[in-house]
């Protein structure tokens, strides 16, 4: 993951390479974009440079918006699944859960930011333009360079894009084209825009999804069922299996399982322990069980996954 940050007291562009996504245990992702007076991160990445080609689920308050340069992007957000071409690009709203993964080299440019860079919540513009959207129901938009009123957007996303390169202080140019992308934006949005908040049972879900989360991460190493998950939440294991494919798309047994593999990944790493202790240090009784997940997931059996990332 190749991030282009864009720091206040510097001038010229400063690059670090990173190829995993850090979230906490409600899926929120750590690391901030810019800074407290300069919200705004910039990035060039190709996903497939990630673990499992993927950017994992995530979410964050502030916006973004994604622009794919190379190949095809897999979007998942939300409950929603989308497919992005090249030259398409989609923006996500705050607060949305969502992923990108690829199933070859996929360049994208993406940026991260918080609405309040542009103009301050209490202002007339924030409440009339910024706010029909950020409270709106919408949860993504895509747009497409073949339509006309998508391609504007399009246009005016690549013209931030674009100041990003320049040696030079760009802050206040920067913050300029991001107030042209979204009144653009808002013009294409305003025919889809309700006026009306999140529902209460869109938070609920979300809330529950969260605390569902949070109770797998903290107990993978035990052995927990589909009934333990439920009742976190005081839901039927039903409700909860329709709430993990609604969102993330899998069972909550499948989470458990995918999770506990890369927490095995991560000791097969970082630690010297035999196959079978890993095993069953992240909630697996059987080793040739979990070489068998192992595989499925990584590819690779453990070992040769130890020896790969022992190299890097």
């Amino acid at each position: 993951m190749h991030y282009i940050a864009i720091n206040k007291e510097v001038s010229s562009v400063m690059a670090t390479t990173l190829t995993k996504l850090i979230t906490d245990e409600t899926m929120r992702e750590v690391a901030g974009h810019g800074s407290t007076d300069y919200p705004f991160g910039y990035y060039y990445e190709d996903i497939w440079d990630f673990e499992l080609h993927c950017i994992d689920w995530h979410w964050h308050q502030e916006v973004e918006f994604v622009f794919v340069e190379k190949g095809t992007v897999l979007s998942s957000i939300g409950s929603e699944k989308y497919t992005l071409s090249q030259g398409s690009a989609i923006f996500v709203n705050t607060r949305v859960i969502h992923k990108f993964e690829s199933q070859e080299p996929a360049v994208i440019q993406n940026m991260v930011f918080s609405p309040t860079l542009l103009v301050s919540p209490e202002s007339l513009i924030f409440r009339k333009y910024l706010r029909p959207i950020l409270d709106s129901s919408i949860e993504c938009a895509i747009f497409s360079p073949d339509k006309p009123g998508q391609k504007e957007v399009i246009d005016s996303l690549l013209l931030v894009f674009a100041a990003q390169s320049a040696e030079k202080n760009c802050e206040m140019e920067t913050v300029e084209l991001l107030l042209k992308l979204w009144r653009t934006m808002f013009q294409y949005l305003s025919p889809l825009l309700d006026g009306q908040p999140y529902s209460q049972n869109s938070a609920l879900t979300r809330g529950r999804l969260q605390i569902m989360i949070h109770y797998i991460q903290n107990n993978y190493q035990r052995q927990i069922t589909l009934e333990d998950i439920a009742q976190t939440v005081s839901l039927s294991k039903s409700s909860a299996l329709s709430i993990f494919r609604e969102n993330l798309h899998t069972s909550p047994v499948k989470y458990l399982v995918d999770y506990r593999l890369k927490q095995a990944a991560k000791l097969l790493v970082n630690t010297e322990s035999s196959v079978a202790s890993i095993a069953n240090d992240t909630g697996f009784r059987n080793t040739g069980y979990f070489c068998h997940r192992f595989k499925e997931l990584f590819s690779m059996t453990p070992n040769v996954y130890r020896k790969k990332h022992n190299r890097l």
